[in-house]
């Protein structure tokens, strides 16, 4: 399994740890490798995502200071759901019911349990049923088939 990741200046340090927790069980694709105290963490999010949507890489991880600036960018770009995860449970939730294919985290929750989010969400597979009608209700919205006004 293929991860596209990326942080700003914030996660810097906290993305190899990362990469060195995880490096054994998913191929890594680095999209922040030259990252500088002023750099812009919308430009990171984006790269991770054209991975993503382009086939890539079979899902992404973006970390910034908070994970919101990065996870508003992220659900900028078309065809990407992207989850602000705060816990191992949040990550599974984010795949089963909400189809996620980006995570989004803090620098704050430390390199053990984003490790631990990204493994327990690579488990996981989306249910479908209730959630699968709500999701696909996001895809059209995006794509203008779908429009509750």
């Amino acid at each position: 399994m293929k991860i596209a990741i990326a942080t700003d200046h914030r996660g810097r340090d906290l993305k190899y740890e990362i990469i060195d927790k995880t490096k054994t069980e998913f191929e890594i694709i680095d999209c922040s490798i030259e990252n500088t105290d002023t750099d812009d963490y919308p430009d990171f999010a984006f790269r991770v995502c054209n991975k993503v949507v382009n086939g890539e890489a079979d899902f992404g991880v973006l970390i910034c200071g908070t994970g919101i600036g990065m996870s508003i960018a992220a659900n900028k770009a078309k065809g990407i759901r992207c989850a602000l995860v705060s816990s191992v449970e949040t990550a599974r939730l984010a795949h089963i019911h909400n189809d996620a294919n980006v995570l989004a985290f803090s620098s704050s929750l430390g390199a053990d349990l984003i490790s631990e989010c990204i493994k327990e969400y690579s488990k996981c597979e989306h249910s479908g049923e209730n959630h699968e009608r709500r999701v696909n209700k996001i895809i059209g919205y995006e794509n203008g088939t779908y429009n509750v006004l």
